[in-house]
């Protein structure tokens, strides 16, 4: 119900985990004023992608680690190599490291056969040498902030969650980080799930635990994100994979009906064609009109477009 007289700037941080809808009421909150909008992530999600494609975001890219941050080593496994990760990972819990535990539900399911976080912890709480401990959405904010209060102050060595803990959470001496059923999250998320570690000197280590049943489609994504840091190396490929959805409507992914055009092969001539407007609509007379349109006729034959 909050309206603003005049609005000046809005800012979204971790975007990608609001819808279309929300993002346009917060626009909306100036009566007859339209804001700055600032959106924020680590992994920009296709629509966003694709929206800087057309000239309606302009893109800040900060390619620099954080000072005093390590590399993350990632590696995907399948679920009979379970034993030695979690063997590996008692022994660096020993060490003095602590380490995170996703897994994809709250509670085992007769309807889906993944590893559950409460059935997760039970099994590690009476398996681990170290303390273990336990968040999920379902608990209550109180319980929940003693627990992670804990795994800051070091008390609990390994915690296992689900993805709250996927932002707003900064503990630096949490190193390691086993992802359960890994081929139920998207991209954005195992990255930001990912991005939990890795915020000191040290070398981190993420483990991927998933099936052997896996599409074709599940096992590029899986090794895409293996292969990199980069959150928009990522994004790029979750957008040649899922597409942008509708630029004018509401869904946020899925390919877009073009007539002519092919959203992810022709990247480079939306790019171009982008800049060529631009330079156009900078021009202030019209006299230069003619000399600008002979440029975008050679432009079009450079990039082998067939003009009419």
């Amino acid at each position: 119900g909050v309206e603003f007289k005049r609005l000046g700037l809005a800012v979204v941080d971790e975007q990608h985990r609001f819808g279309v809808m929300q993002r346009a009421r917060l626009l909306a909150k100036s009566r007859g004023w339209v804001p700055h909008f600032l959106v924020m992530t680590a992994t920009p999600i296709p629509r966003t992608l694709a929206l800087t494609l057309y000239g309606d975001l302009d893109v800040s890219v900060i390619k620099e680690r954080p000072p005093g941050r390590g590399k993350v080593v990632t590696k995907w496994v399948y679920a009979s190599k379970r034993p030695l990760v979690y063997k590996w990972l008692f022994e660096e819990a020993k060490a003095g490291r602590q380490a995170y535990v996703v897994a994809p539900v709250i509670e085992r399911s007769d309807k889906l056969d993944v590893t559950a976080v409460e059935e997760l912890y039970e099994t590690l709480r009476r398996q681990a040498p170290v303390p273990v401990g336990m968040v999920h959405g379902r608990m209550k904010a109180e319980e929940r902030r003693r627990v992670m209060e804990a795994f800051r102050r070091g008390q609990v060595k390994i915690l296992v969650a689900t993805t709250v803990i996927e932002v707003g959470v900064d503990v630096p001496q949490a190193s390691r980080m086993v992802i359960e059923g890994a081929e139920r999250f998207g991209l954005a998320q195992l990255h930001q799930l990912r991005g939990r570690i890795a915020r000191s000197k040290e070398t981190a280590y993420c483990i991927l635990i998933t099936d052997y049943n896996l599409s074709d489609e599940t096992k590029k994504r899986l090794r895409a994100f293996v292969s990199t840091e980069d959150g928009f190396k990522i994004a790029e490929y979750d957008l040649r994979l899922r597409g942008p959805g509708e630029l004018t409507g509401t869904r946020q992914h899925g390919l877009p009906e073009f007539k002519v055009l092919d959203l992810i092969k022709d990247y480079q001539i939306i790019v171009s064609a982008r800049r060529d407007v631009q330079e156009l609509l900078s021009r202030k007379s019209p006299e230069d009109y003619p000399e600008l349109a002979r440029a975008l006729a050679r432009r079009a034959q450079e990039l082998e477009i067939v003009v009419g």
